[in-house]
């Protein structure tokens, strides 16, 4: 096992992925390349960052680790957007949300954690 598929943020935006997959399968065909496949590179791009960062220093792990958080913040964008559109009900968005905010905490906690580290 790569020391990133242990990392409990790894393993949360793997099932954030999972559930942005399921919900886009009900959206419009007219959103497959545009909002749709937008969710998927944001929701997806959390997880690369952290994978990809694991391989890095220190230094720029955290890096990607800011990366993966911006695509938190992208994630929301999107499910407001998909939530005004009515592809997504009001309690699925704030259950979206709440997944997305324990990602930032443990995102964030996983970088103060290498700040940590090297002092």
């Amino acid at each position: 096992m790569l020391i990133f598929e242990s990392l409990t943020a790894y393993q949360k935006s793997l099932l954030f992925i999972e559930k942005m997959y399921r919900t886009t399968s009900s959206w419009p065909k007219t959103e497959l390349y545009s909002l749709t496949d937008q969710l998927h590179r944001a929701a997806t791009s959390i997880a690369l960052n952290i994978a990809e960062g694991s391989s890095r220093s220190r230094k720029d792990f955290a890096h990607f680790l800011d990366i993966a958080r911006g695509s938190c913040f992208e994630t929301v964008a999107i499910l407001s957007i998909a939530k005004s559109l009515h592809y997504i009900s009001g309690p699925l968005y704030m259950s979206f949300y709440q997944d997305i905010e324990e990602l930032i905490r443990i995102v964030q906690g996983l970088k103060k954690s290498l700040s940590v580290a090297t002092r």
